[in-house]
């Protein structure tokens, strides 16, 4: 019995067992889609796997970069409402002074 893989269910998924991957007849000569030989195939699957393997890595990147973005808008927002804080205990001890300043003045 011989039985053929599909696109979807290859009969084997080594690509070194695989047919080489050629142009349809179909295709005109000289187009853009290149000849892939079986070396290619080897290449082009090696590079998916390791771009496979390298998206836990890139995620993790990313999340990192996300979670440091946000430790540095907290501990900006956190400065501000100090300096706020700090901005208004100035105004109430200017007040104060100011106020003594003008009742030592008045007496």
């Amino acid at each position: 019995m011989n039985v053929t893989g599909t696109i979807d269910h290859p009969l084997t998924h080594d690509p070194q067992k695989q047919a080489p991957m050629t142009m349809p007849a179909t295709e005109p000569t000289g187009s853009a889609t290149p000849d892939l030989s079986t070396a290619g195939a080897l290449a082009l699957h090696q590079n998916r796997t390791r771009d496979m393997q390298l998206i836990p890595e890139a995620l993790a990147r990313a999340h990192m970069h996300e979670r440091r973005r946000e430790a540095d808008a907290e501990r900006q927002a956190v400065r501000l409402v100090a300096a706020r804080r700090m901005q208004r205990r100035a105004e109430r001890v200017s007040l104060r002074a100011r106020r003594a300043l003008a009742m030592a003045v008045m007496h």
